[in-house]
């Protein structure tokens, strides 16, 4: 790969990895000046990484400006039908295909993140990382490829799930029977516990947004 391709999927990544953790949010402008003071690079990768990541949706037009994209609510409802079944999928393959290794990281993951149940934010990063490791664990590369777009689509999302109140133990202990179904091989438990997973974590976004839209 030429320095030039790698500066320009090193500025790409960078970018993603500042919308993925809330450094730019929805609505947030990004200017290629102060992208590329920021990260230490040209304006020329900052540039190609921009149009890239509109090509994606992950960034819009708000007249000459570039801003980082929203979701309303159709398209939140159509990401979760997505990614419900794709997480599912990636679960029943992980219980059929996971080495013994695997299992102890998920195994691991799930029993370090309990402490983290009164902090959303680390919550969320380790709930990433779980979700990423069971995708790896499914061994199917194209699936792992979807699922990348889908979770890089979740940032879009202002706030977390994980925020609302008793979110994170409940999230842990269904995280908990997802590994126990993979630990027994059983396919169809553990992608109907990672659906189920998913569906739950949808229900409590949508109940976040009725709050926020009551308040405001």
């Amino acid at each position: 790969m030429s320095q030039t391709r790698t500066t320009q999927t090193d500025a790409y990544s960078l970018i993603l990895e500042a919308i993925d953790v809330g450094i730019y949010k929805p609505g947030d402008r990004l200017v290629e000046s102060d992208l590329a003071e920021r990260f230490g690079v040209s304006r020329t990768p900052i540039r190609e990484a921009l149009q890239r990541l509109e090509t994606q949706s992950l960034l819009e037009r708000d007249g000459r400006s570039l801003i980082v994209a929203s979701l309303d609510h159709n398209q939140m409802a159509e990401l979760y039908v997505v990614r419900r079944e794709l997480e599912g999928l990636a679960a029943r393959l992980a219980a059929r295909h996971a080495t013994e290794e695997e299992i102890r990281v998920l195994r691991d993951m799930v029993t370090a993140d309990d402490a983290l149940v009164n902090d959303p934010a680390a919550l969320s990063r380790a709930n990433r990382r779980f979700h990423k490791q069971i995708h790896l664990a499914s061994h199917n590369r194209y699936l792992v490829q979807q699922l990348d777009l889908v979770h890089r689509t979740m940032a879009l999302m202002a706030t977390t799930s994980l925020a609302a109140q008793g979110r994170g133990e409940i999230a842990q202990s269904e995280h908990d029977g997802i590994v126990r179904a993979i630990e027994a091989r059983d396919e169809d438990g553990a992608g109907k516990a990672l659906q189920e997973h998913i569906s739950i974590a949808f229900m409590t976004r949508l109940k976040q947004d009725a709050g926020r839209r009551e308040r405001s």
